[in-house]
C-alpha cells in the first residue's frame, strides 16, 4: 500500500514548524511519517530530510506546505522535484498551492502544466529572497550611514589595562592574572594586547 509522508523545514533552531505541522495534521499524515529538520537550509544534507528519502518507495505521497521546503534555491527545486516524481515515481502535494499535485492529471497535459507552474514558482520564491537579501543589505548600509554600530560595544581599556600588560609581558603575571586584575575575560585583555602591541609597531615604523 503507498504511504503518505509529510516534510517540514524550518531555517534555524530558533523558528517554530507548528503552523507547517498543523497543515499536516489536517490532511492525515500519520505523525510518525512527519520528518522535520530544524537547521540552516544552506544545504541540502540535512538528517530527517537523508532518512525520509530512504523510506519513501514509488507510489508513495509527499505532502509539503511550500515548495522553498524542497531546496534552498530554484535549481535545486527543480531538481528535486525531478528525481522524486519522475526518477522515483512519488507524487508530491504542495499545499500553498494546489495546482503543484502530481495526482491531478497524470496524463501528458496535466504533467506539462504542473512543470511549468513549478517552475514559474521556483523561480518567484528565489527571486523573493534575492529581493529580502537586498532590502536587508539596503537596511544596513544606510543604518551605517547614520552612524548606526551592529554587535557588541567595545569594552574600554581599563586605566591600569597598560601597567598590567607590561607585567604580563615581563612575566611578572600570568595572562589570567592580568585579565582578572583588569575585569576583562581573558580573551579580550589578550585582544586589547595584540591592537597595542601592533600599534606601537606602526608608530615604531613610523618614526
Amino acid at each position: 500500500m503507498p504511504k503518505t509522508y509529510g516534510y517540514i523545514r524550518v531555517s534555524t533552531r530558533e523558528q517554530n514548524e507548528d503552523r507547517q505541522r498543523i497543515a499536516l495534521a489536517e490532511i492525515s499524515v500519520p505523525p510518525e511519517n512527519i520528518y522535520i529538520d530544524k537547521q540552516s537550509g544552506k544545504d541540502f544534507d540535512r538528517p530527517a530530510w537523508r532518512r525520509l528519502m530512504r523510506r519513501i518507495k514509488r507510489d508513495d505521497l509527499l505532502f509539503v506546505k511550500s515548495i522553498d521546503r524542497l531546496g534552498r534555491n530554484y535549481g535545486e527545486i527543480l531538481e528535486t522535484w525531478r528525481v522524486l516524481t519522475k526518477e522515483r515515481g512519488v507524487d508530491i502535494a504542495v499545499l500553498d498551492m494546489p495546482l503543484l499535485d502530481t495526482r491531478r492529471g497524470k496524463d501528458l497535459m496535466g504533467t506539462f502544466l504542473a512543470d511549468i507552474v513549478l517552475q514559474v514558482l521556483s523561480f518567484v520564491a528565489e527571486n523573493e529572497r534575492e529581493n529580502i537579501r537586498a532590502r536587508q543589505a539596503e537596511g544596513i548600509s544606510a543604518a551605517h550611514a547614520r552612524g548606526v554600530k551592529f554587535g557588541r560595544p567595545i569594552r574600554p581599556v581599563p586605566e591600569n589595562f597598560y601597567e598590567l600588560h607590561q607585567k604580563w609581558r615581563d612575566k611578572e603575571m600570568s595572562l589570567r592574572q592580568a585579565a582578572d586584575a583588569c575585569g576583562l575575560p581573558k580573551g579580550t585583555f589578550y585582544g586589547k594586547a595584540r591592537k597595542l602591541e601592533n600599534a606601537d609597531g606602526e608608530e615604531r615604523k613610523i618614526v
